[in-house]
């Protein structure tokens, strides 16, 4: 393994292009001053917004002002994402997120001042033409006005939002600037100091000691900070619910469900059909061990390659070939911007000292989107870039076919386009093999892609709603309950068949989705709306791409359950889970037979 670079030694060309976004801190500067400016013309609309005339040109102005100040965040947050221990970008992201809150506080007064209107006026604002493309605004506007708050109650909440900001920004700090981790020797006998990089890649070391001690430097790391980790996580649990009462739900997951307009039965029906399914995972585990010739199966052992002497070594470069092979079947316009991200280095590929751990997708409206990566080259990082090009492609598409303000996809439907590219280069992948041992690797990666998607993040999902009702409840939750309460439930979801490790109780500790809570039950849905696309993709042809394609550019033009719905999946059902899972079930089948 590569010792991990610093910042400045990373070739240009490996690095994302922040330019297309902003010039050059001049440029930043201008555009913040800007921002400072148009914030001046935003008072004399106080009191006047009661005719279309007057909200039209109002919403004009917060469409200019959320853009540029979108820009200038995003842009300093990628920046600092590069390299989290530079003190230049940290400091720029702090003057861009004050910024943020002062813009916040700012137009706060514009929903409660239309929702204060007669039911009458209302109407006529939404039913007004020169505001036809404000409409899902305005009908947004009078679904959410049982929650919205008084001016000045508003303004007060927005000035929170640099204390609610806190958790969060504490954690990623110590996640990913502050955490060191010890030197664990690797297959070779070499000390190689752990990251959050590589990790995984030790995981699936085929030699059981070097993945057992990654997986005990890497808890034992999180356990000597559990009294922080935990009052950071309980805090943000508690700024949840502050907000939670403060806008009258019900409870947070509620109210975390409810800007999507998605039933809570989604959530509730996810967990319950994935319980029901538990033991198809379980039959999985039995099947992981005796591929891996073990008597016990240990929480370590859930990465490790199960085909002997068979090592998938994938370059960054023959990643995006066989990427954009298999994504042909969404036809050569999609292709066309594909392989533009690609030249165009939309793309920070590898990982340096101080980088943001993981990946994503991120971008302002305007500008073409960016990725994040921490590239190793397997077939895990392969599938990654996949994954967050779907997301680019969707944002892509959802920004030149829709305006400002419709262009913005929920994070329900975000998970979808992602893992839609993930089963279509899956597919690909299995049919160009004739390899019993290749074919036998691919079915247990995507057998892997069902563990980790479908039922590890319907497994945090409910890790997050038993902390959060415990906590409305007004139990305490110490990080000894954390533990517990992550604990129990890998030996529920794991089953007795397998050793579940008690260092896995510090798990939740890592896990930086849980300061964005009510976000991970997305995955498993999105998994499963993904299958069922694909499916249709691949056996209707250019009907099914049609609708596709109209899916990614719709964006936030309508409610996510309705959009879903148009392109061919209803996810206010169980059944996409419930076809996600018979594929599993096929996966598992398939696998046994080839093992006989």
């Amino acid at each position: 393994m590569k010792q991990t670079v610093k910042r400045k030694d990373v070739a240009v060309e490996n690095t994302w292009k922040l330019e297309d976004l902003v010039a050059d801190q001049a440029a930043w500067d201008k555009e913040y001053q800007e921002v400072k400016v148009l914030l001046g013309k935003v008072p004399p609309y106080q009191g006047k917004l009661n005719t279309p005339a007057a909200v039209k040109e109002c919403f004009q102005l917060e469409d200019e002002i959320s853009l540029h100040t979108e820009r200038l965040y995003v842009y300093s947050s990628m920046l600092h994402h590069g390299d989290t221990a530079e003190p230049g970008p940290q400091a720029l992201l702090d003057k861009a997120q004050k910024l943020s809150v002062e813009v916040g506080e700012a137009l706060s007064f514009i929903t409660p001042e239309i929702l204060a209107l007669s039911e009458e006026q209302l109407q006529t604002l939404v039913s007004a033409p020169e505001l036809a493309k404000f409409k899902h605004t305005l009908d947004e506007m009078v679904r959410q006005k049982p929650h919205v708050l008084s001016k000045e109650q508003e303004a007060l909440i927005a000035q929170v939002g640099n204390v609610s900001q806190a958790p969060g920004k504490i954690f990623s700090l110590l996640n990913n600037a502050d955490l060191k981790f010890p030197k664990i020797k690797d297959e070779d006998g070499d000390e190689v100091e752990l990251t959050h990089g590589n990790y995984i890649q030790f995981l699936e070391s085929d030699n059981q000691e070097v993945r057992k001690a990654a997986f005990d430097a890497m808890y034992d790391t999180y356990a000597k900070l559990k009294n922080t980790l935990g009052a950071t996580l309980g805090a943000n649990i508690t700024k949840n619910i502050f907000y939670a009462k403060a806008r009258k739900y019900p409870s947070v997951l509620e109210m975390s469900l409810y800007g999507d307009k998605i039933p809570t039965e989604v959530y509730t029906n996810l967990i319950d059909t994935i319980h029901e399914s538990l033991p198809l995972l379980q039959r999985y585990m039995k099947l992981r061990a005796k591929l891996l010739k073990v008597d016990q199966l240990h929480m370590y052992d859930l990465f490790a390659p199960l085909v002997e002497e068979f090592k998938w070594d994938i370059t960054y470069q023959e990643a995006q070939k066989m990427v954009a092979e298999a994504l042909k079947p969404l036809g050569d316009d999609y292709l066309t911007v594909l392989n533009k991200g690609f030249q165009d280095r939309w793309i920070d590929i590898y990982e340096n000292e101080g980088k943001r751990s993981g990946a994503y997708s991120w971008g302002a409206f305007g500008t073409h989107p960016y990725v994040l990566l921490n590239h190793n080259d397997n077939l895990n990082s392969m599938f990654t870039l996949a994954h967050e090009m779907g997301h680019a492609m969707h944002s892509y598409l959802s920004d030149t076919s829709q305006d400002y303000r419709d262009a913005q996809y929920t994070i329900f439907l975000a998970e979808v386009a992602s893992t839609t590219n993930e089963a279509l280069l899956m597919d690909y992948l299995l049919k160009k093999t004739d390899d019993p041992k290749a074919k036998l690797y691919l079915l247990t990666y995507y057998a892997d892609q069902f563990r980790t998607t479908v039922f590890r993040q319907t497994m945090f999902a409910e890790f997050e709603k038993i902390t959060h009702e415990k906590s409305e409840a007004g139990e305490s939750l110490t990080p000894q309950e954390f533990s517990k309460i992550y604990y129990d439930l890998n030996k529920l979801y794991h089953g007795n068949d397998m050793t579940v490790d008690q260092a896995i109780e510090m798990e939740w500790a890592r896990i930086p989705h849980f300061y964005n809570s009510f976000y991970v039950y997305k995955y498993a849905t999105g998994f499963s709306a993904a299958t069922s696309f694909s499916k249709q993709i691949l056996e209707e042809g250019a009907p099914a791409v049609e609708r596709y394609l109209g899916f990614l550019k719709s964006g936030g033009s309508d409610y996510s359950i309705n959009i879903l719905k148009k392109a061919g999946v209803d996810m206010s059902t169980p059944e996409p889970i419930k076809q996600a899972m018979d594929v599993f079930k096929t996966l598992i089948e398939q696998m046994e037979e080839l093992t006989k």
